[in-house]
């Protein structure tokens, strides 16, 4: 697999071209994790695939989870041994993909007086968390004293800490991370496009699908998309396509909305990643990221729009309120926030269960018609959904259709070109993105490690690039070559698209994309040729993203 393939193939015009002349294997509607992962998994076991997604690629749940390709140990509670198990190893299967982009993060757990968890039932609780997750030697628990947990993390409350435990997680940017595969997928011969939305289904005499029916928003010119077999890999917009194809039964989606606050280092400086619990019995994380921590997340039923989720008074007062009580020295406020998102969740429903019970189970759904639709499970599972419902794509198929198919083999296929080998050439390769950014004038300890969590070894293009334009402002080079490469490689097609999925911005660095959020825009209309009505657009877009990130509602 050839980077150059990737960047030839990944254009937007070509990509919509090729959709409206061909007839696939497979069309998967939905451009967050699961639709990627599906969109891979199909296109290198030698079927012809095409994915739409009506907005950006993970511009729904798959840019707004807690970043976390996590065994799931929350779940241990719930007794959901295997998918504690499966989550266990497909954490260490995406860390070898992408060791850059899913990389190990230390979770401590305070036990507190009082507190949900004590000391023997959470060192038997990581222990068997340990051997389902199949968890490294270097990785393993380790149960900490009082002292012990004070040194790991100064700010915890004194008077209430009785010990801790240490275990691993792993930290991701899960809209990069669905980026990545799809930049992969794209390089197998997968046909992806975003922006275009699926209207309405087309069935032939029996009652099957036949085509979709969708329109380019870019243009707004309709088209068809005809294939064999057709996957719904919506979230939480599942629904809403089961309905379009009279398929909606009365086992559907149990929608629930999770929120996360961002705070300045400065504001709550903790040494360590920390998971704890909060009176009312739930468990919350704090992470500390670059130049920001941030805080989630909550867990509540959720009935409003799926296309706008915003975060309310009540949501950051819960967070903080937990915030306070866990690290009783900081006494944070609202004001404290720096930016926020949030995400929805698209869970089976189970009657009489409360949101933080409910399974994280995904399940599918067969129509009538052929369309496959899949919903609930988690980031970290989405190899394995993927294969779920591969499985269910051959259950349709003829046998001639499926002579030349291969198995999957997504768990060796790297996520990035060119690969690291593992963290050591990770840590490496950010020691040389030091020394080259400080040959052109960056000398702030943060990009670094943001370039290479971002963009892996592509950084030292970006950085060669960044050398044509002619700002005098070093900053502003690097952030106009990060937009050439979102533009030409990554299918930006807005300063939304640029702000939040590709670089994360907007959650962990707010004041950059305040301060060049002009000069990306004029570079913007200019790639993309926008008319004044576009760039007015543009920029009321751009305002409503930054109201919503900082600003609390009254209600949903």
């Amino acid at each position: 697999m050839a980077e150059t393939s990737t960047f030839s193939i990944l254009n937007r015009t070509n990509q919509l071209a090729a959709l409206q002349s061909t007839t696939y294997d497979l069309a998967i509607i939905g451009g967050g994790i699961t639709g990627a992962g599906i969109a891979l998994d199909a296109v290198s076991r030698g079927l012809n695939v095409c994915l739409v997604e009506k907005s950006d690629f993970a511009s729904g749940t798959s840019n707004k989870s807690t970043k976390l390709i996590h065994g799931g140990l929350r779940y241990l509670k719930q007794f959901e041994i295997g998918l504690v198990h499966e989550s266990g190893t497909e954490r260490a299967i995406v860390h070898k993909l992408a060791p850059h982009l899913v990389v190990p993060e230390k979770m401590l757990l305070p036990l507190i007086k009082g507190g949900t968890y004590g000391k023997l039932l959470t060192s038997i609780g990581l222990k068997i968390y340990d051997y389902l997750a199949e968890v490294s030697e270097n990785d393993k628990r380790v149960m900490l004293d009082k002292t012990e947990t004070l040194e790991k993390e100064p700010l915890l409350d004194k008077a209430k800490v009785l010990g801790g435990g240490l275990y691993t997680e792993y930290r991701t940017d899960d809209a990069r991370l669905t980026i990545e595969i799809l930049k992969t997928a794209a390089s197998f011969g997968a046909n992806l496009i975003n922006y275009c939305e699926v209207q309405s289904f087309n069935y032939d005499k029996n009652a099957k699908i036949e085509s979709l029916n969708c329109i380019d928003h870019n243009t707004k010119n309709n088209f068809s998309v005809k294939a064999k077999h057709y996957i719904s890999a919506t979230g939480p917009w599942v629904d809403v396509l089961r309905n379009k194809d009279h398929s909606l039964t009365k086992k559907h989606l149990h929608i629930t909305k999770g929120v996360h606050i961002v705070f300045p280092f400065e504001k709550l400086p903790i040494k360590q990643s920390v998971y704890f619990d909060v009176p009312d019995g739930r468990m919350i994380f704090a992470i500390p990221r670059g130049r920001s921590a941030y805080v989630g997340t909550t867990d509540t039923n959720y009935s409003g729009s799926l296309n706008r989720v915003v975060v309310t008074k009540s949501d950051v007062q819960y967070l903080i309120e937990a915030l306070n009580h866990t690290f009783n020295q900081l006494n944070l406020t609202v004001s404290d926030v720096e930016s926020s998102w949030a995400g929805l969740r698209p869970l089976i429903h189970e009657e009489g269960k409360a949101p933080s019970e409910l399974s994280r189970k995904d399940e599918l759904f067969i129509s009538e018609s052929g369309l496959i639709s899949i919903a609930g499970g988690k980031l970290t599972g989405y190899r394995k959904m993927a294969q779920r419902a591969i499985e269910a794509v051959l259950k349709q198929m003829e046998n001639d259709e499926k002579l030349n198919l291969k198995k999957s083999k997504t768990a060796q296929i790297p996520l990035v070109n060119p690969t690291f080998k593992d963290e050591k050439e990770v840590f490496q390769f950010k020691s040389q993105l030091k020394e080259h950014l400080e040959d052109l004038g960056i000398t702030d300890a943060y990009y670094p490690q943001y370039l290479c969590a971002t963009y892996g070894k592509i950084a030292d293009n970006i950085l060669d690039k960044s050398k044509s334009f002619e700002n005098t402002d070093a900053l502003a080079r690097l952030i106009r070559a990060e937009l050439w490469y979102g533009i030409h490689k990554e299918m930006v097609n807005s300063l939304t698209d640029f702000f939040v999925r590709r670089t994360g911005r907007l959650f962990f660095d707010i004041a950059s994309v305040k301060t060049y959020s002009e000069i990306v825009l004029q570079d913007l209309a200019e790639y993309l040729e926008w008319d004044k009505s576009r760039i007015s657009k543009e920029k009321k877009n751009l305002n409503i993203l930054l109201q919503d990130a900082t600003t609390f509602y009254d209600k949903e």
